[in-house]
């Protein structure tokens, strides 16, 4: 089962600037373990302490994951989008 995760911007960078990667998973949890697998540095930012890092988004076929994103179930051909939360002090 091939899930696609669209990574913003500011994940590219750990991606050799790759926006759209292909993944395997039954939940979204698992697609982004996939992805850090595939890409380790992404792991400091999509989680902190095994939960989901506060400042990023999960949407599932362009709606919102939340709440229990990790937990959501994907098929095969769905789309997870990554959005990162900026903030500026």
């Amino acid at each position: 089962m091939t899930i696609e995760i669209s990574l913003h911007r500011t994940h590219r960078r750990y991606t050799d600037g790759k926006e759209i990667i292909h993944v395997e998973g039954r939940t979204v949890g698992e697609c982004l373990r996939d992805l850090v697998e595939k890409y380790p540095p992404l792991e400091k930012e999509i989680f902190k302490s095994e939960k989901l890092n506060s400042l990023v988004e999960v949407y599932l076929n362009g709606e919102s994951a939340y709440p229990n994103e990790l937990i959501k179930s994907v098929k095969d051909g769905d789309k997870i989008n990554l959005v990162y939360m900026l903030s500026s002090g």
